[in-house]
Parts: structure tokens; sequence; C-alpha cells
């Protein structure tokens, strides 16, 4: 893990806290390139009634139009939780570089725990996958949330 994976997955994290405080599942994604953050974003499902409106196709859509480009080349995506299948899609297709994830999801992770998307040959770009960066921290705020809901 390199200390810039952390300091990035700590922002994403404060993202996730936020979605939290909204009810939202805590959730937290942020873009880099060249070590500049381009775009930060939480999901926000219930919110805006919305399945599509996930932290990592939130922060992709902003970074595109803050690069004015949507291949998102040389980006690196720092996400709380293991993308879905639709997140590892649209990752896929931004081309973006690299993906930092924290906590794995054996629910519905497309990047290791369900499917290895963004490493299938088959396709005609792969990306470089990272994960466990801050997996406790991560975990945890998404078990206090589950928690928290199953009280209420």
């Amino acid at each position: 893990m390199l200390i810039s994976d952390q300091y990035f997955m700590e922002l994403a994290l404060r993202k996730a806290k936020k979605a939290k405080e909204k009810g939202e599942v805590p959730v937290g994604a942020v873009i880099v390139k060249n070590g500049i953050v381009v775009s930060a974003s939480n999901n926000s499902v219930e919110k805006d009634l919305s399945s599509l409106m996930h932290a990592e196709i939130k922060a992709i859509y902003r970074a595109q139009k803050e690069l004015e480009n949507w291949r998102l080349t040389g980006c690196v995506l720092y996400v709380t939780l293991e993308p879905c299948l639709m997140c590892c899609g649209a990752i896929l297709l931004s081309r973006i570089k690299k993906l930092v994830y924290a906590a794995a999801d054996p629910k519905g992770g497309a990047a290791a725990s369900l499917y290895r998307t963004l490493e299938d040959a088959r396709l005609n770009h792969r990306v470089e996958v990272v994960s466990g960066v801050m997996e406790t921290e991560a975990a945890a705020l998404l078990a206090d949330f589950f928690k928290e809901k199953r009280l209420n």
C-alpha cells in the first residue's frame, strides 16, 4: 500500500461518512490524476431516487466533466466498497487506469468477490486492482450503518 493510497482513501471515507449522515449507504469515491483530486462523491440513491447514483458513477461523471474527456486514462479511482457490476462497467468504459478499494463486497462485488470484471482478458481494457486499503475502517462504517438500520 502506498502512502498516497491511504491518503486518498481517507478522503473517500470522509465522503462515505457524509452519505451515512444523510441516510445513504456509506460509500465514498475519489478520482485522482497525477496526484490531484479531480472529483469526489458519495452514494445518493435514496435522495435521487435512482439506483444509478452510486458514488463511483457520480465521481466518474464529474471527473469526465472536469477533464472535458470521457476517457479517464491515467486516473485512479479510490472507493470505500468493492464496486458492483454496473460500476465496474463504467470503470472499464471510462478507461480508468487503477481501482483501489477498501472493503470487499461478497454479495455484489464485481472486481474480485463475485467476478473479476476489471481483469477479464476478453475485454478491450483492463484495470489494475488493489484491495484492502483501510478495509477495517470502511467495513466498520458499513456494519454500523446496517446495524442502525436494523434497529430502526
